[in-house]
């Protein structure tokens, strides 16, 4: 079995899936892209490609829960295998909007599997998550953790690493790596790919970034009071780039064996809330105001990796810190100060 050679990125205008796309062109895969632009911009896809110095082999935009038009993709091209990005990622939004969550990353994964096996395609590399351990308690946490999720996206996660379980016993030829990350953070260096979230972010990072250049008035910090050495939540960074090489290591990993294999990607170190804003207001020379509110639901004190595991079997560990996510995405900030906004836009099919 060979390593794939043209991969389908569902989810390839968003914040991991742009720069993914990037590092797969970059190493010389064809790459189609599916995305609905609900949380992301057309205006990422020429930028990637100004990124990586190649065009996109074919960007659709639709719901992959459209199986119909999903299918047609297939029938279009020969895909030997499936990035799967796509999905509503906002812990504290899926409390709100429990039904839309399991919707969107239940739904859209079954209906991604229907096409996948309707066209003879059985290697996928899976975004999950780390929320899936939930309150899991202090240090790094292996994959051998038991899951504990504690909001309707961590649940929406782990459902889907239950499905893609039972298809792999149920079908012995399907390859499928779940990779649980921690907190993607940062941007390319080049200021062209970043992070913007549509309104308030939920993801501390571009929320700092928008504070820091005035589009926000200070960082809200859910919780002060959690048992960790400042009081506030502890995550364990990694930068988009060592996010996306993982991904693209992962493709040539589907072909050592088949069945379901999970791995985490992390640091195995974590950094606090307050730690977080410290290492941006040295990135960006200016302090950053900020004030601690009451927790948010569905929150845990800690998630910090073990990832042991991929580097042992893969030879694969992150090479950038935190001080680097924090220029990284102080400076896609400064480039793009209102984020994608504004640009043209250019529905439907690319070329």
């Amino acid at each position: 079995m060979s390593p794939p050679t043209t991969v389908l990125v569902t989810g390839g205008a968003g914040f991991i899936g742009s720069h993914a796309c990037a590092d797969l062109l970059d190493h010389g895969y064809e790459v189609i892209v599916v995305d609905d632009y609900s949380n992301s911009s057309p205006q990422v896809l020429p930028r990637l490609e100004r990124v990586a110095g190649r065009f996109v082999g074919a960007v659709y935009e639709l719901d992959i829960r459209d199986r119909r038009a999903l299918s047609a993709v297939f029938d279009r091209h020969s895909v030997d295998a499936v990035m799967h990005f796509a999905g509503l990622k906002a812990v504290g939004a899926s409390t709100r909007m429990p039904v839309a969550y399991y919707d969107s990353n239940v739904g859209g994964l079954t209906s991604l599997l229907r096409a996948m096996h309707g066209h003879g395609v059985h290697r996928l590399v899976f975004s999950s998550s780390c929320t899936i351990y939930g309150d899991a308690g202090h240090g790094p946490l292996p994959e051998t953790t038991p899951a504990r999720p504690t909001n309707p996206y961590a649940f929406s996660k782990w459902l889907c690493e239950q499905i893609l379980k039972d298809v792999c016993l149920r079908h012995p030829d399907y390859s499928v790596l779940c990779l649980r990350y921690f907190n993607p953070a940062g941007a390319h260096p080049s200021g062209l790919l970043g992070e913007d979230p549509r309104g308030t972010s939920g993801n501390l990072m571009p929320h700092v970034a928008q504070v820091a250049t005035g589009r926000q008035e200070k960082v809200r910090v859910f919780g002060g009071d959690y048992p960790t050495t400042d009081g506030t939540a502890v995550r364990d960074y990694l930068h988009v780039l060592d996010t996306a090489e993982a991904h693209r290591i992962a493709l040539d990993h589907l072909v050592d064996t088949v069945g379901l294999r999970v791995y985490n990607l992390g640091a195995g170190r974590g950094s606090s809330v307050l730690e977080v804003v410290a290492a941006f207001s040295e990135a960006c020379g200016r302090p950053i105001p900020y004030e601690i509110v009451s927790r948010r639901s569905g929150d845990v004190a800690e998630l910090v990796a073990d990832a042991s595991a991929v580097d042992r079997d893969w030879g694969w560990h992150p090479t950038r810190g935190l001080a680097e996510m924090c220029h990284d995405a102080w400076r896609f900030q400064l480039l793009n100060p209102h984020g994608y906004a504004g640009a043209a836009r250019h529905p439907g099919e690319k070329r």
